[in-house]
């Protein structure tokens, strides 16, 4: 029988976090990528504890013409709505969210994700094929759903395993950014 998500995401949590060592290497991979794929504006993350975190891309983008976008999390009381992203400008204000994360506070304003052509994905682990084991949550697969940003799954390679178990909203990456470089994902 094979593993299921909840499995998974134990294991995934039993794993090393993310070195300042693996985060400046892989930002690095990063940006090289950005660049030579022509990126514009940029959806990254403030990650949460033990993820690669990003945010060395910052001033990179402040020096450019590139945008760099953070999201907030949006919980629908009652849940008569689905949870959702809300996209902002990277140097906007930030709060601490219910996860632990750094995000934009309620209020401030909102970036048309169709500007978006590029999305930085966090993620506890990572398959070959670009599927990604988030915290169950379904954000970032209802935010990607029927959008044609490149999708690029950041994440160490302790994290990068032969498959997850996947269901049909699952939203995959297309490239996989490491300690080994940005790579795109093997067909599914």
């Amino acid at each position: 029988m094979a593993a299921s998500k909840t499995q998974w995401r134990r294991w995934a949590r039993t794993l090393p976090p993310a070195t300042a060592q693996d985060s400046a290497l892989i930002s690095a991979y990063l940006l090289e990528f950005l660049r030579t794929q022509g990126a514009q504006v940029v959806l990254a993350y403030r990650a949460l504890p033990g993820e690669v975190d990003v945010s060395s891309l910052a001033p990179h983008f402040a020096l450019s013409a590139l945008t760099l976008l953070t999201p907030r999390a949006h919980f629908s009381p009652g849940q008569s709505s689905a949870p959702r992203l809300s996209l902002h400008a990277w140097d906007s204000a930030t709060e601490l969210s219910r996860f632990g994360a750094l995000e934009p506070p309620l209020g401030t304003p909102e970036v048309d994700p169709a500007r978006v052509d590029t999305v930085l994905l966090p993620g506890l682990a990572f398959d070959r094929a670009g599927v990604r084991l988030g915290y169950g949550g379904g954000f970032y697969d209802r935010l990607l759903a029927g959008w044609a940003a490149r999708r690029v799954g950041v994440s160490t390679q302790a994290r990068l395993v032969a498959a997850l178990p996947r269901e049909a909203h699952d939203q995959a990456a297309r490239w996989l950014a490491s300690e080994d470089g940005v790579e795109r994902v093997r067909q599914a």
